[in-house]
């Protein structure tokens, strides 16, 4: 009688099966890796200038853009770039066309978005590209009227003209939306400030929304707003940071960053941006 040892041998099919699937997690572990390194942070433009005759302490472009990147420095997924931008700034075309976002703190910044053609249409084209729109102090500004249309298409209001108002005022800010993301954590506060008022918004009237109010002359301004854009973009502009020193309020420093994160689509914190920064980072350095 023979006897055979039996031994069972698995089922071609169930091999094919395992090296399948390994070869599907493979798959979707080079993917994932794939498509990780090539997400790439959101690019905003600090766009500032030196000084533009205005007495030490006021209109401190750069210093101010500093602190604004310091509040930026700590939200992932994003990278705030200070770029000098007094004239001639023959890069600024080719710089925004690789940037998500900018924001401007600088002089008459109306004017100076349209003192070369192709500076404009880089930023028509950021905003055509849904691109995140800010403009500050006197970035959101200009002396002559012919400035103003151009200039509400891209960032919903505007301080120009002849017919622009102006007031330094010691006052209590007043929060016009309190459940705007931008608004997350601000509270009000009291400040000598130097505000621009009586603003020149986009149209249809109410489609920009007034984030904080000043009452000057005996009525509520809004002196900081958010605008949705026809062309599915964001807009943020804050008419005050006239004084240096006023960049010591958290609720500045919140209002503004939180600004730039809601233009770029990227989300507010729900408790606000912490926004704490070394008092000797809030200091300028003396004007030699």
């Amino acid at each position: 009688m023979n006897t055979h040892t039996a031994t069972r041998e698995a089922p071609a099919g169930s091999e094919c099966r395992r090296v399948s699937i390994s070869l599907v997690a493979l798959l979707v572990i080079v993917l994932t890796c794939g498509f990780a390194s090539a997400v790439e942070p959101k690019r905003v433009l600090l766009l500032g200038q030196g000084p533009d005759g205005h007495p030490f302490k006021t209109h401190e472009y750069l210093a101010g853009l500093a602190v604004v990147k310091k509040c930026l420095d700590q939200v992932g997924g994003l990278r705030a770039e200070i770029v000098p931008a007094d004239e001639p700034f023959a890069a600024g075309p080719e710089l925004l066309d690789r940037a998500d976002g900018a924001v401007l703190f600088l002089s008459e910044g109306a004017k100076w978005i349209q003192q070369d053609a192709e500076r404009l249409a880089a930023f028509e084209r950021l905003a055509a590209r849904g691109g995140g729109l800010v403009g500050l102090h006197w970035a959101m500004g200009c002396r002559e009227a012919k400035y103003v249309e151009n200039y509400v298409k891209l960032f919903g209001g505007c301080h120009g003209g002849p017919d622009r108002k102006y007031a330094v005022v010691t006052a209590t800010t007043e929060i016009a939306a309190p459940a705007h993301p931008i608004m997350t954590g601000v509270g009000p506060v009291t400040v000598e400030e130097e505000f621009y008022y009586r603003l020149k918004f986009a149209r249809p009237e109410g489609s920009v929304t007034p984030l904080l109010r000043v009452r000057i002359e005996e009525e509520s301004h809004p002196v900081a707003w958010a605008w949705e854009r026809p062309d599915q973009g964001r807009s943020f502009g804050f008419s005050g940071l006239h004084f240096h020193k006023n960049w010591e309020q958290p609720s500045y420093r919140r209002m503004v960053a939180q600004g730039i994160l809601w233009t770029l689509k990227l989300p507010v914190p729900e408790a606000g941006l912490d926004v704490a920064i070394p008092a000797e980072d809030l200091r300028l350095p003396d004007r030699k």
